[in-house]
């Protein structure tokens, strides 16, 4: 049965007519509110996305084998994806025993992919396989992974923010940002899990906006029907139906968390949410109680929503779960407790977690290149992946270098645009800065408290923020190039003023430009090119910090 079915107008020409009248006078400013993008396929934007895409595409797969041998944390990584493809679970080969890891595997799985595809080998030779799909240098075969989700971050940053901005070229502008970005670039050429976490995160965030439009979508129905909202029989008829959208959230905030643990603050975040855009529709619409009805309506799909979320991170595990290999696997057995199927597997699995997180808890050992919270949208103290003063450059001293920094004109932008999103979402009343300001306050603040406590932290685990600093980032860029409600004020001579939307998006556009060519200055230290050590050191711009 259809929406129209249900509100009569199967009826005849008398429904059709009420209907068509309540239409009519809905007020614009509800119809705003309630209407969601028309997201239909468009061939002139999909044109740019790919565009956009293809440029992201061709910055992390471009000589991804270089630099050769396992970069930072690879060492670990790779070589844990290596045990799981071989093994359900991480191994530690020196000892032919299972390894004990801190992080789920979810994320080592993804890179263990590109590893049965192009193949592995270690840095002493000692384990190789030859490609199921192609042979390429083992290099490329565990970044693989890391460069396929980084490129498409990208593709859903563009769908999202032209969904949000109701604009392809805001979209494009997000996608872009995103792909000159230094930080993100390092990322998605390195065999490490926080690519595979902003990802997920990202994801599930554009699942729920795309919930959010059809939540209103269906509200916008009761309205245009001209049923009394307050009427919860007549109601329902219309704004019933399962929320795909957010249960497949729920799926990817599983497999966040199944690649790190902090992603866990992004779990109440959305939920709130949820709860919030649940109560706005209502309230749009003239419900008593919006608040109320939004969370008696949801809470069996929140109750869903969440279990969603355990069921996917512990299927995670199946490896560990479904074998005898893992470490502590059978834990209480050989502490003379009882084991019964499947309980106890599951009482091992939490025993695993413990020691897990009393070791995240008590992580406090000094690192060369660790750096705090309110250093890290400053560049303070980037990361450097790799290191070589090897290699032929034309000059007499050479270096190679893979730091992991922001492109700086577009990171050190994002606090001035924090500070103007905040002024524009009171002025604005705007759901979607409160919702940018959200997502970047759980992504970064949950860090200033591990490190009162001397927590061990690096630059990278700021990643899940990412693509919201740069949606506020695009967002104030809109709010440059919108045009006034009234026309433009001559000035004294009596010449037109300059046409603000013209002004903005020249503005804007610079401002995009900057970012493309300073990206550009920094390019050859973020893939380790092998360039004159004095060009290296030019770009050194903070110093000893960034050395």
């Amino acid at each position: 049965m259809t929406t129209t079915e249900t509100t009569g107008e199967r009826s005849g020409d008398g429904a059709a007519a009420p209907r068509a009248a309540a239409r009519a006078r809905i007020p614009a400013i509800i119809r705003r509110r309630l209407a969601p993008f028309d997201a239909r396929l468009d061939p002139v934007s999909w044109l740019a996305t790919g565009v956009v895409v293809l440029i992201a595409a061709v910055l992390r797969f471009v000589d991804l084998s270089h630099p050769k041998g396992k970069i930072f944390d690879e060492t670990y990584y790779a070589k844990d994806a290596w045990g799981l493809l071989n093994h359900g679970v991480e191994w530690n080969y020196k000892d032919n025993t299972a390894a004990y890891v801190v992080h789920p595997p979810l994320g080592k799985w993804l890179i263990a992919l590109g590893e049965w595809a192009f193949g592995y080998q270690d840095a002493d030779g000692n384990i190789s396989a030859a490609g199921h799909i192609a042979t390429v240098s083992p290099e490329f075969g565990w970044r693989f992974s890391a460069a396929v989700v980084g490129t498409l971050s990208v593709l859903i940053l563009i769908r999202i923010a032209r969904r949000m901005f109701q604009s392809t070229v805001l979209g494009c502008a997000a996608g872009l940002l995103l792909a000159l970005d230094g930080f993100h670039l390092v990322l998605s050429r390195a065999a490490l899990l926080d690519i595979f976490l902003l990802f997920f995160v990202l994801a599930a965030f554009a699942a729920l906006v795309i919930d959010r439009d059809a939540t209103r979508r269906r509200w916008l129905r009761v309205a245009e029907a001209g049923l009394d909202p307050n009427d919860r029989r007549a109601t329902r008829r219309v704004t019933r139906g399962v929320p795909w959208w957010r249960l497949f959230a729920a799926v990817l905030l599983g497999c966040a968390l199944a690649v790190k643990w902090s992603a866990l603050w992004f779990v109440p975040a959305f939920v709130l949410l949820i709860v919030v855009w649940e109560a706005g529709a209502r309230r749009s619409v003239g419900m008593r109680w919006p608040w109320l009805w939004a969370l008696l309506d949801q809470i069996g799909w929140l109750l869903l929503f969440g279990a969603l979320i355990v069921v996917t991170y512990v299927a995670s595990w199946s490896g560990w779960l479904l074998g005898d290999d893992g470490f502590y696997r059978h834990w209480r057995e050989q502490n003379g407790l009882s084991e019964p199927p499947v309980i106890g597997a599951l009482l091992n699995l939490s025993h695993y977690h413990l020691e897990a997180l009393k070791f995240h808890q008590g992580l406090d050992t000094k690192h060369a290149y660790q750096s705090w919270p309110w250093q890290w949208l400053l560049l303070a103290r980037p990361v450097a992946f790799h290191w070589s003063n090897e290699g032929a450059c034309g000059a007499s001293s050479c270096a190679s270098e893979v730091l992991l920094l922001g492109t700086p004109v577009l990171w050190w932008s994002f606090l001035p645009a924090l500070a103007a999103l905040l002024w524009l979402g009171i002025a604005r009343r705007d759901w979607r800065a409160y919702t940018i300001l959200l997502c970047v306050a759980v992504g970064l603040l949950p860090w200033f408290f591990f490190a009162l406590q001397g927590r061990t932290m690096f630059a990278f685990y700021a990643a899940p923020a990412e693509p919201f600093l740069i949606l506020g980032v695009v967002y104030v860029l809109g709010a440059i190039i919108s045009p006034v409600r009234a026309p433009a004020p001559a000035d004294h001579s009596g010449a037109p003023a300059p046409n603000r939307r013209m002004v903005g998006a020249i503005v804007a556009g610079a401002y995009v430009l900057l970012v493309a060519i300073c990206f550009a200055y920094f390019h050859p230290i973020y893939v380790g090119d092998v360039i004159p050590y004095d060009d290296w050191s030019a770009r050194m711009w903070l110093g000893n910090r960034w050395i």
